[in-house]
């Protein structure tokens, strides 16, 4: 069936990765409570808590990942003996929303691509697993309003990748039928296992050195139909295949 929309995952797709240990807030947090701790040991005792956070998170079909973020700097703190009160704990928050709006690149080459996709008379989606104050000042900030359709969070579904009601309520957005969209992403669990599991077809980004993040609990169930390792790639796919 011809494909008559895309819909886009948002960090390691549209945007490429930044590894920031706490999100550019953390040292703030270690100040604050007055905790001196060696540079090698802040890594190793956030990716700890990371992993431990993520496991029981990574089980629910739906979360908020400002409570993700705030639960992992939790946990990262009482490994070091300490605890964060409220306010804290939204300054943190706040730091580290603020330095991922400032700090996440998009990809040199995704405005053009979408453009020549929406000349194409693409449908075009971000479908991310992110909450609201993430996604909107992201789209706003880079004019991605002018070329997509529209932009769903994890938030607004109520439902996080790979858990098919996301998908489901993005087709049911777009007006678009399952077998009408190609899903880009770059994680085999969450973005192509999740739109195979609802019938999908899919284009996996692959970028040499960049690991996607941590996934727990969760199985490769599909593979994507398409690899590329530069978004104007889809341009010819497009072009190739469902022209």
């Amino acid at each position: 069936m011809e494909i008559k929309g895309l819909f886009f995952d948002l960090g390691g797709t549209l945007f490429r990765y930044v590894q920031r240990a706490g999100g550019g807030g953390i040292g703030h947090v270690l100040q604050t409570l007055d905790i001196e701790v060696p540079r090698e040991e802040v890594g190793n005792h956030w990716r700890a808590a990371n992993s431990h956070v993520g496991e029981r998170y990574g089980q629910q079909s739906y979360f908020l990942h400002k409570d993700l973020f705030r639960d992992t700097l939790t946990h990262f703190l009482g490994r070091l003996g300490h605890s964060a009160g409220d306010d804290l704990l939204e300054e943190f928050h706040q730091r580290q929303l603020m330095s991922m709006l400032e700090h996440l690149p998009i990809r040199e080459e995704c405005k053009d691509t979408l453009t020549a996709l929406k000349d194409r008379g693409m449908y075009l989606s971000i479908v991310s697993n992110i909450d609201d104050d993430y996604l909107f000042p992201l789209v706003e900030k880079h004019e991605l309003d002018d070329v997509l359709n529209h932009w769903t969070s994890s938030e607004e579904a109520r439902s996080c990748k790979p858990d098919t009601r996301i998908f489901q309520y993005c087709l049911e957005k777009s007006g678009l039928k399952r077998e009408e969209v190609l899903f880009v992403g770059d994680s085999l669990h969450h973005d192509v296992a999740g739109a195979a599991a609802v019938g999908m077809r899919s284009a996996r980004i692959v970028e040499e050195g960049v690991v996607t993040p941590l996934t727990h609990g969760l199985e490769v169930t599909a593979e994507p139909d398409f690899e590329i390792t530069d978004l104007t790639e889809l341009v010819g796919i497009v072009d190739e295949h469902f022209g």
